[in-house]
Formats: C-alpha cells, structure tokens, sequence
C-alpha cells in the first residue's frame, strides 16, 4: 500500500495560513487577557499566549525548511486574518458595553473559536507529516510533535 502524496502548494498554503493563525493568534491571547476578570483564567491564557510565542517560531522553522517567506500573503492569509482581526474587534466591542462579565465570556468565545482553527490546522500538519518523506518529512514532524500537545490542551 502505498502513501497518498500531497499537494505542495496546498502545503505552501496550509503553512501560511498558519502563520498568520499564530500571529492573530497573539492578538486574541492579549486581548482576552485585558477581558479577564478570573485570576486563574488570566495565568491560564498568559501561559497560552507564551506557548503561541513559541508556535510562531516553530511556523517560522517550517516556512524556512520549505523554503517559504513568512510574510507572503495569500488569499487564504488574508481571510485568516480579516477572522482573527475580528475575533480581537468583537472583544474590543464587548469590553466598551460596560460589563465586564460579559467581556470575559465574549472573550472565552473568541478564544476557542481562534483555537479550533489553530487546532485544525496542526492536525492537517500532522496528517501531511504522516506521508512526507525526506528533509521535508523531517521537518514537518518535528513541528508537529513540537506543538501537538500544546495545541490540543488549548482547544480541550
């Protein structure tokens, strides 16, 4: 039985899309952060956002091993971003109705809708890693391996 291939500009694009996750991905983490009135929540989602740091870097390694600018925008990218610009304007919004209650909801909201897609894309990762091969294989195992864990505690 032999392994399906992938798509390398689908992959191209699958990586982009993940870095511009990440980066949105910071926004929301600092955002809900100014939303949070639990303290336990707070250190929760600080933690995350420092994880989310580190994601961006792993992101960056694989633009490098494909041999990606991290910057280029892609129609995909860019309906990424419009979603996670306005994930961070709707907490916005929700802080400035003047109850902070339903701020931090806003925010737990926002947050898990940000990290389904994170969530998504890592495991799409994951399942090209499973049938690439060579230098490429390498690296995109190690990324995935990298963060799996980390990203399937922040969406469970």
């Amino acid at each position: 039985m032999s392994k399906t291939r992938y798509d390398s500009q689908q992959l191209n694009d699958l990586v982009l899309q993940m870095m511009e996750t990440e980066l949105g991905g910071e926004q929301v983490y600092r955002t809900a952060i100014r939303c949070a009135l639990n303290p336990d929540l707070k250190k929760e989602w600080e933690e995350y956002l420092e994880e989310t740091l580190t994601h961006q870097n792993v992101v960056r390694g694989l633009c490098d091993a494909l041999g990606l600018n991290p910057d280029t925008q892609t129609p995909a990218r860019l309906v990424v971003k419009h979603i996670g610009e306005s994930l961070v304007k709707a907490m916005d919004l929700a802080q400035k109705g003047g109850n902070p209650a339903g701020a931090q909801q806003v925010a737990c909201e926002c947050v898990v809708h940000a990290e389904t897609k994170d969530h998504a894309n890592w495991e799409l990762l994951g399942r090209v890693a499973e049938t690439a091969t060579g230098e490429i294989g390498k690296a995109l195992k190690a990324a995935h391996e990298a963060v799996e864990q980390d990203e399937d505690h922040h969406l469970y």
